[in-house]
């Protein structure tokens, strides 16, 4: 079982532990045959360094891997690491929207998802949203993590959760195969389930991606009755553009808190729009750090771009429960300077997909 000085790994929402002392600890913990997962106990005899030794910084996570890709096929159970005994305490298995080919999967234990939710809750906080008030999720559900995720978040503070079942790999198989106009009729079935709950029910928090915010704002009674009823937004799951962003705060819903995410499966999570920015700002997101960590690379040279520079996002996932470093995402991001204070890593604006990723074809159609 784990020695005293990995409490580190644990330390309460708030604390901000020094990352590089951080991730020696993370090393000592799944690098230990007592504590480690089957996964990387296996594949660390063939890494070609030793993390124990050769990891010592937040930096270090470039040695390793990018193993995201193995996610599609791994023994779900293999990623659990050892120290949590014969019944870990398991949230949920969860799996990444298919974009580019099968789905990856991941196991999300109760210590993560409670870190999680207590930070995203302080970022609700700082972007205005009110609780007891509750939410409506036109968020994919079933196997992904963002439906689990918009669950809990409702309850926490202290609403219910009505959702719209959103199936995005549906989506994208129809606009794969040419059949736009089908994907654009089931985006108008999602958005005519969300129009009754809205009009029937008083929700206080829309979580909802771009591309449908879009359809709900272009009928104008509807955007009307959400900028009246609706106290928060919460967006996310594809880009939304800087000029859509301030005519949604400025001009559509000037009411409601508006508030973004960046988030992915192999991130465990998302990252939070910072909040004060101004209405010319671009969006920036900062990750839960140093437990989630952002570096922004020239996808050849896998090297950190200069900041206000645009390159590929690379993620580190390094809690107790789960160790994903060094994922090359889909996506490409402007590198942001982070604040002196800020525990490791960049943060990130401008999201947008890159046209191939793995081979495939990025389609993201509604989220």
């Amino acid at each position: 079982m784990p020695s005293a000085d990995l409490g580190i790994l644990d330390l309460p929402h708030g604390a901000r532990p020094d990352p590089d002392e951080f991730i020696r600890a993370a090393m000592r913990w799944h690098f230990d045959p007592q504590t480690g997962s089957p996964f990387w106990l296996e594949l660390a005899p063939g890494l070609g360094f030793d993390p124990l030794s050769d990891v010592k910084t937040l930096a270090d996570l470039s040695l390793f891997p990018d193993v995201a890709g193995r996610m599609r096929d791994v023994r779900i159970r293999d990623l659990i690491p050892q120290g949590y005994g014969s019944r870990p305490p398991i949230a949920g298995v969860f799996e990444s929207g298919g974009t580019t080919g099968g789905p990856k999967r991941v196991v999300v234990l109760e210590d993560w998802f409670e870190r999680l939710l207590a930070w995203s809750d302080a970022n609700l906080d700082a972007h205005g949203f009110g609780c007891g008030t509750d939410w409506l999720g036109l968020v994919p559900t079933g196997p992904h993590f963002v439906g689990e995720f918009f669950r809990r978040s409702a309850a926490r503070r202290g609403g219910l959760a009505f959702a719209v079942d959103l199936d995005p790999r549906w989506v994208k198989k129809l606009i794969a195969s040419g059949r736009g106009a089908d994907a654009g009729g089931y985006a108008e079935h999602l958005i005519a389930q969300a129009v009754d709950v809205l009009r029937t029910q008083q929700i206080g928090v829309l979580a909802v991606t771009p591309p449908l915010m879009e359809r709900l704002a272009a009928d104008e009674e509807l955007a009307v009755l959400i900028d009246e009823r609706v106290g928060g937004i919460r967006w996310g799951g594809t880009q939304m553009d800087p000029d859509s962003r301030a005519m949604y705060r400025a001009e559509v819903f000037p009411n409601v808190a508006l508030c973004g995410n960046y988030g992915s499966t192999m991130m465990l999570g998302v990252a939070g729009e910072r909040p004060g920015l101004g209405e010319q700002d671009p969006c920036v997101f900062e990750p839960l750090a140093p437990w989630v960590t952002f570096s922004v690379v020239d996808p050849q040279t896998r090297l950190p771009v200069a900041y206000g520079e645009r390159g590929r996002v690379v993620v580190s996932h390094v809690s107790r429960s789960f160790l994903l470093p060094n994922s090359l995402e889909r996506d490409l991001a402007t590198r942001i300077r982070p604040h002196e204070d800020f525990p490791g890593g960049d943060w990130v604006a401008d999201i947008a997909p890159v046209a191939v990723f793995e081979d495939e074809r990025v389609i993201e159609g509604v989220y």
